[in-house]
């Protein structure tokens, strides 16, 4: 068979390449083409772009790039129908996947898609086209199944969630050796997870630096995202007790004792790492005042919003400041706090319905093109 595999963006180029692993496990003659990043390449088929060029965030950054956005539509569209693939998967991206979903079945090309939009957030009203355009649809969130089929009465696939696949596989930590490599000392570790785009981690990590001469005995990891070159993190390192460490994101983790992590789906590896969080985010005044009025959510981590109640604490826009992020990072340093986390943390994994997401979405995938 012939896949064509669309990710956007850094979770879900790791999501999309063990998803390509496990179709080749069931169709040993599997071929991919695909837009994504490294780890898809790495899991063999053809890039067509990289995901480091099609990621814009937020509202006023979409407008000013309109124009390449619509000209990377329609280089995708054409690449499809040339290399006429047996079925489509789009891995979450919804501005621009839905589009292609929305034409590819106007031509009645077979459509998966894996890691629904987070319509539950924000444009619900997305529904309909899902309805119309998407074939089968594989959710990761346990309370994602409730809210198509109950809500909106559109089957979909509970297939649990990729990241414990991705974990489970994680090689083991020499620390020794990780320390010695990268030229630290023997003092606990606080991971800095600013995000995985230029304009977010400027942002993220300026205020997350600024509270470093308050935790003296601890040393901090900026963890570099893959899309990054190692020269743009460089002005940010200008104490002794902060160090950079490249494209390793769950090495660092399973060695922290605290993390500062912008939101996104770093909150929820940090959580299954048992890394106890403070979970940060700030965006232009803007974009953040356009987001609170059609963004209709309690929390915006994915780990508060799976437990359906506040297990990691959330500074958003103004209480992001240096003042509340210290309270909060003394608040998960102590040990009477430490506990309660790890609870929740192992009952949020139990919530997730165990490993097998790649596997099992992959056999959904082969049996509904067979058919």
């Amino acid at each position: 068979m012939k896949y064509y595999l669309i990710a956007g963006e850094a979770s879900g180029d790791l999501h999309a390449s063990n998803l390509m692993l496990a179709l080749k496990k069931v169709d040993p003659k599997a071929e991919f083409r695909f837009w994504g990043g490294d780890l898809m390449q790495e899991a063999g088929g053809t890039l067509v772009k990289h995901y480091r060029e099609l990621a814009f965030m937020g509202f006023l950054e979409v407008i000013a790039n309109l124009r390449t956005i619509l000209k990377n539509i329609k280089v995708c569209k054409s690449d499809i129908l040339n290399y006429k693939p047996d079925t489509i998967i789009f891995i979450d991206y919804p501005g621009f996947n839905m589009r292609i979903a929305k034409w590819a079945k106007e031509l009645n090309i077979s459509t998966q898609y894996y890691i629904s939009p987070q319509i539950w957030a924000w444009k619900e009203n997305r529904i309909s086209a899902i309805k119309r355009d998407v074939d089968n649809m594989y959710v990761i969130l346990p309370f994602e199944k409730d809210f198509y089929e109950e809500k909106h009465q559109f089957p979909v696939h509970f297939v649990g969630h990729p990241l414990l696949d991705a974990i489970a596989k994680k090689e083991l930590v020499v620390p020794d050796e990780f320390r010695k490599r990268h030229q630290l000392d023997e003092r606990p570790i606080i991971a800095l997870l600013p995000g995985s785009r230029k304009q977010e981690i400027s942002k993220m990590l300026e205020t997350m630096l600024s509270i470093t001469d308050d935790f003296k005995d601890y040393q901090f990891i900026i963890a570099g995202a893959p899309s990054q070159d190692p020269e743009f993190y460089k002005p940010f390192i200008k104490k002794k007790n902060i160090h950079l460490v490249m494209n390793n994101t769950y090495d660092v983790l399973s060695l922290s004792t605290a993390a500062l992590v912008t939101s996104g789906t770093a909150t929820l590896e940090t959580a299954l790492f048992k890394v106890p969080e403070v979970v940060c985010y700030k965006g232009s005044t803007i974009s953040y005042q356009i987001a609170k009025r059609v963004v209709d959510l309690d929390y915006i981590s994915l780990v508060n919003l799976i437990m359906d109640k506040e297990v990691v604490t959330e500074l958003i826009q103004s209480d992001f400041n240096p003042k509340k992020l210290k309270e909060e990072l003394d608040k998960i340093l102590d040990p009477a706090n430490r506990n309660t986390i790890f609870e929740a943390y192992f009952e949020l994994e139990r919530k997730l319905g165990g490993a097998g997401a790649s596997e099992k979405t992959a056999q959904l995938i082969f049996n509904s093109i067979i058919k």
